[in-house]
């Protein structure tokens, strides 16, 4: 896992809501294709929306500890969640 501070400029990004949502998770879950999707988008754009479908994730505790898996999945920082949507950081600016 990165180690480094996360800048402010990533931050703000993460919780501006007209940030777009580039990653859904459906009904299957987190899928290898969705942590390659993941992997993909964090390798061009650097910081990436993803939101799952609602009541896929029932309490706020999954929803911490499957975001969490996700980004340790693709070697990056989950920067905010709120709800069933969660930021991710490549730790590249």
């Amino acid at each position: 896992m990165i180690s480094e501070k996360i800048p402010q400029s990533i931050l703000r990004q993460a919780k501006d809501k007209s940030t777009p949502v580039t990653i859904r998770i459906g009904k299957e879950g987190i899928t290898d294709s969705v942590v390659s999707e993941l992997s993909d988008q964090l390798s061009k754009r650097g910081v990436v929306k993803a939101k799952a479908n609602r009541g896929l994730l029932s309490g706020s505790s999954e929803r911490t500890q499957a975001f969490e898996g996700l980004a340790d999945a693709t070697g990056s920082r989950l920067v905010h969640s709120r709800g069933n949507t969660a930021v991710f950081w490549s730790g590249r600016s």
